[in-house]
């Protein structure tokens, strides 16, 4: 069974790459947060079999290159491999980049286009990203070794109008989500619309029960109140009985004090329409009040 993150992914490679710069676009993604992208050779894996597939195409798509070194059919991970100078730099030469000096740094004029911005975080996303279950919680991130790249790739994210925080974490520098809304736009944007509507939807699943949760607990609350004070009701009118006989009491205190002791359970409202004539919540409530403290005229 495929994993969240599998599932967003073969999501994004749904689509054919049919414009050469988002294709340029997308595999510039793809190559900086890759396992390996020097001058020597270029190393992309992944475990995912949609990802893997769209692989060649994409590169022949944005270079004219195939691979050198093919993924073996029956391994759970699928490794592709460039090794040939001619074709390393080629893709050098399509991002300007110097192979004396390979130092990695993205060139913002290869992606001036917001349909090439978007294109670049979803090769980012494919070749080092990851999401978590919603129905678990909320976490996306981009993870690269290249402090460089990471930095430069958040400004690509803040032109398209996210806000990511940034981290390390064993050697790799991370940008990340951990708000629903913010996972949401971002998976919209980069091409996985549906992947974002599950996002959504086990939000509102989410908030659903958290509300109903409070209301019980709330309700819970409520109850255990109510059966307090009326436990200390009927201690009271059960003390006055004993000490003072209930016909010392006013009459409307009397009829308040035999109106709990018919009803112990009974809520104050349902005690006030009971009444007769019925009274206010409030009315009830300050005579039951008074007859926890009640002490008959000249009484100790």
């Amino acid at each position: 069974m495929k994993t969240f993150a599998q599932k967003v992914k073969s999501e994004l490679c749904e689509p054919r790459v049919e414009r050469k710069c988002c294709a340029v676009a997308e595999a510039y993604g793809v190559l900086l947060y890759c396992r390996c992208f020097s001058p020597r050779e270029i190393r992309i894996s992944t475990a995912s079999l949609e990802f893997a597939q769209r692989l060649p195409h994409l590169f022949k798509k944005a270079f004219g290159v195939g691979f050198d070194v093919l993924p073996d059919e029956a391994g759970a991970k699928k490794s592709f491999g460039i090794t040939q100078p001619e074709k390393i730099k080629t893709i050098y030469d399509t991002f300007g980049n110097d192979m004396n000096n390979p130092s990695l740094h993205i060139n913002f004029g290869v992606i001036e286009e917001q349909c090439c911005k978007a294109s670049f975080v979803r090769g980012a996303f494919l070749a080092g990203g990851s999401v978590t279950d919603p129905e678990k919680r909320y976490h996306l991130e981009l993870a690269t070794t290249h402090y460089s790249v990471s930095r430069e790739a958040e400004a690509v994210l803040l032109e398209l109008g996210f806000s990511p925080k940034s981290a390390e974490r064993k050697g790799n520098h991370l940008l990340y989500f951990k708000k629903s809304e913010g996972i949401e736009d971002l998976l919209t944007t980069i091409g996985a619309p549906i992947s974002a509507m599950d996002v959504m939807s086990a939000k509102i699943e989410k908030d659903m029960k958290n509300s109903i949760n409070r209301k019980v607990n709330c309700d819970s609350a409520n109850a255990d109140k109510v059966v307090a004070a009326a436990a200390e009701q009927m201690e009271a009118i059960r003390r006055i009985d004993k000490l003072y006989g209930l016909d010392s009491l006013p009459d409307k205190l009397q009829e308040a004090a035999l109106l709990r002791f018919a009803n112990p359970e009974a809520s104050l409202s349902d005690l006030a329409l009971l009444s007769y004539p019925p009274v206010s919540k409030s009315c009830l409530s300050h005579r039951l009040k008074k007859l926890i403290d009640y002490k008959p005229e000249g009484g100790e």
